[in-house]
């Protein structure tokens, strides 16, 4: 029994070496990390119907959402470089096959203060693609796009028929 008892004080009056150590410690530093993934996307644009395109001056805009978390680069295609005739883009005679217009994009990007970056892109110009950047920044209150229908180049106007175009718009993180 006495040796029970002894070996009990002796276990509580042992201190270990940590407890020496952070004792006497005057700074202590505890590493602290976590993470956000990356996020880039897009809302759903309208198909557009312009109708009757001898109407002249034909335009649209649309809000769309965009929200990305990090900077990025938007990269706009069109597929044939204008609002094409669907089965003789070339046209016939002095009737023009293509209605050339302008895309435009706007959005508001943040890095912290906001900033508004502007591109306008010619249609042709889009057949081989055009690039956006976000300039550094975040984009979170969704982007305006505008298109403006140009005149066609045809001496008599344009081919009777129907005629499209599709944009592609791209957004990848920097």
């Amino acid at each position: 029994m006495r040796l029970l008892a002894g070996l009990l004080a002796a276990a509580c009056l042992a201190s270990p070496a940590a407890a020496d150590e952070i004792d006497n410690a005057r700074t202590v530093q505890i590493a602290v990390d976590g993470s956000i993934p990356q996020r880039c996307s897009m809302g759903s644009i309208p198909n557009i119907d312009f109708g009757d395109l001898n109407r002249g001056n034909l335009s649209m805009r649309a809000r769309v959402a965009l929200d990305c978390n990090v900077p990025f680069t938007m990269v706009v295609s069109g597929s044939t470089g204008g609002l094409t005739h669907t089965t003789m883009p070339l046209g016939q005679g002095p009737y023009s096959g293509v209605v050339p217009y302008a895309l435009g994009i706007s959005m508001a990007v943040r890095h912290p203060s906001v900033e508004t970056v502007n591109r306008v892109f010619d249609s042709r110009e889009l057949r081989s693609g055009g690039t956006l950047s976000s300039n550094g920044g975040i984009a979170t209150d969704g982007m305006m796009l505008s298109i403006e229908l140009g005149t066609p180049s045809g001496e008599a106007g344009l081919l009777a028929g129907n005629y499209a175009e599709t944009i592609t718009i791209t957004v990848s993180p920097m």
